[in-house]
């Protein structure tokens, strides 16, 4: 009974404060409940330029908040736990995107939305995982190679796709990164009549072994779609709440029970009530980063869809 009070405190305090409550698809099943959209860091993002509040309450991780800011310049972007990162963006800098510029001079940047506002403000273009193909099948044939950025398992499923030379820095996502073809294996021997949907950020290992590759959102098209009453997820254990709502008759079993992101898992009803409250903590890309930023999205975007 105390949980659906504070839910009902915080649809309160949204409407008072003008405020629209968004959840990225990792966050909690009760913080995916109430939240007025849920969805990818990139189309939260979008929606939060577009929605008719004053205030956003991102439950997510520190870059998907500054994405917001680039977007939403005159908006008030809140993120309930400041500390809650994204170990992958943080191992690229723009120290480290000037790197590679050096050693790939003829090369264009393309920075994986799983960046800092500073990284995007150096790199030529965004992606994310859903379009990350064709943004690079969109770069000019005289520009090589296509420099992807952080994660590596993100670029070689690229690689593999294109028809062009990619490199890559060695980053990852450590949820995604941590499981092996051998650990696919033993779950697809326990449910052998199950099909796998494995992220890309996922090991090429393990994706050699998927029914399906794609993206988180990509994941719910995939649920809803396949013939296949039993489905292996190989992505973050948060998209199963959605996944079994509106797929009540279809069984899904996460790749490993131990898939989850800390940090999506930190913001709780308590904190996002607070938020509002105090409204802080405020997310805000300055000026002089947001303007560079937002043109490498801006590029993504124009980048026709399949």
């Amino acid at each position: 009974m105390a949980m659906e009070s504070l839910k009902r405190e915080i649809r309160q305090l949204l409407l008072e404060r003008r405020a629209v409550m968004l959840a990225h698809n990792y966050q909690r099943d009760e913080i995916q409940e109430i939240a007025d959209h849920t969805g990818d860091s990139l189309g939260l993002s979008q929606i939060a330029a577009e929605a008719d509040a004053d205030v956003i309450v991102f439950c997510g991780v520190h870059f998907m908040a500054e994405s917001a800011s680039i977007l939403s310049p005159e908006k008030t972007i809140l993120l309930p736990r400041m500390e809650a990162g994204c170990p992958m963006a943080d191992m690229i800098t723009p120290d480290g995107v000037r790197e590679m510029r050096e050693r790939y001079p003829g090369g264009a940047v393309v920075a994986y939305v799983n960046t800092s506002a500073a990284v995007k403000a150096v790199s030529d273009v965004c992606c994310t995982s859903g379009n990350a193909v064709n943004v690079v099948m969109s770069l000019p044939a005289d520009v090589e190679p296509a420099i992807m950025i952080p994660d590596q398992n993100l670029a070689k499923y690229v690689a593999d796709q294109v028809d062009r030379e990619v490199v890559w820095w060695d980053g990852y996502c450590p949820i995604h990164h941590q499981y092996t073809a051998q650990d696919v294996l033993e779950v697809k021997r326990a449910h052998p009549d199950a099909v796998f949907a494995a992220h890309p950020e996922c090991r090429p290992e393990v994706l050699a072994l998927a029914d399906h590759i794609t993206s988180t959102s990509g994941m719910y098209t995939f649920a809803r779609d396949t013939d296949a009453k039993v489905i292996i997820v190989g992505t973050e254990q948060g998209v199963l709440y959605r996944m079994r709502k509106e797929n009540p008759a279809k069984t899904f079993i996460p790749l490993s029970e131990d898939m989850i992101c800390p940090n999506m898992k930190i913001t709780t009803l308590e904190d996002v009530r607070d938020a509002l409250v105090t409204m802080e903590p405020v997310v805000k890309v300055p000026e002089e980063i947001r303007v560079k930023a937002v043109k490498a999205l801006e590029r993504m975007l124009a980048v026709p869809r399949d």
